[in-house]
């Protein structure tokens, strides 16, 4: 038997028949029933990128009877990057540095052998990648302990994120607190890496555990959500390239 699960409390009816998109000067804004949509504080939910507003109007017009944020990590991307990423700019670059630091494909397992090799197979072409073209040079350890960066990798890493605009800067943080590497998350943005193919290299340490132990339902329900996320900066990255 099939458990279904329960409906999140507390979620708004939807109030609207239909969702588009509109061209306003050199944005694209998401309309509900001709009205424009409203973030949080109250600003235009729209961005220059037409296929990305095309996108987000496309999560407003799947939701049912209810609307559920969880479903629509676009219209959340675009909310906290018109809301909150202009005064957050040095804190969320800060927050790349930070990452880089302690980042997950440096910290490589004393064991056993073939995790070990899972992990450098998977893990060690990003960071040539990101010493290479980012001039973010990380230094790989054993265990979980965390050794010093070069600080001017750390500079590095920061330089490029506070260089990035808002969209760009909130999806790039919010990738790497998803994967838990601002490696992962730079090739990402950068356009070299599948978010989703980012977020299984994530996933090597946890993969391995499930193959020596078996799969939680629970703990995979979460990873299935995760995996969700993934998938929406991949499309959200692609909509503003192009």
């Amino acid at each position: 038997m099939t458990t279904r699960k329960p409906t999140p409390p507390n979620l708004p009816r939807r109030f609207y028949k239909e969702a588009a998109v509109s061209r306003e000067g050199d944005t694209w804004a998401i309309l509900l029933d001709g009205k424009p949509v409203r973030t949080p504080e109250k600003n235009h939910l729209a961005t220059e990128h037409e296929t990305l507003a095309t996108l987000i109007a496309e999560e407003w017009a799947a939701q049912g009877d209810l609307i559920d944020p969880t479903t629509m990590p676009l219209t959340r991307l675009l909310n906290v990057s018109i809301d909150g990423a202009p005064g957050a700019r040095d804190a969320l670059a800060d927050e790349v540095a930070k990452y880089a630091e302690t980042d997950l494909v440096c910290h490589l397992a004393d064991g056993p052998s073939e995790l070990r090799a899972r992990q450098e197979a998977g893990w060690g072409r990003w960071r040539e990648w990101a010493g290479k073209n980012l001039d973010i040079v990380l230094v790989p350890v054993e265990g979980i302990i965390a050794s010093p960066q070069p600080d001017a990798s750390l500079k590095a890493a920061r330089d490029h994120a506070a260089s990035l605009d808002d969209l760009r800067l909130t999806a790039l943080t919010w990738a790497m607190a998803l994967y838990g590497s601002a490696v992962l998350a730079l090739a990402v943005e950068q356009g070299e890496l599948d978010a989703l193919d980012a977020f299984d290299l994530s996933r090597i340490d946890e993969t391995w555990q499930i193959e020596q132990w078996g799969e939680d339902e629970e703990a995979m329900d979460v990873v299935a959500r995760r995996r969700a996320d993934a998938d929406a900066i991949g499309q959200l990255f692609a909509a503003i390239a192009r």
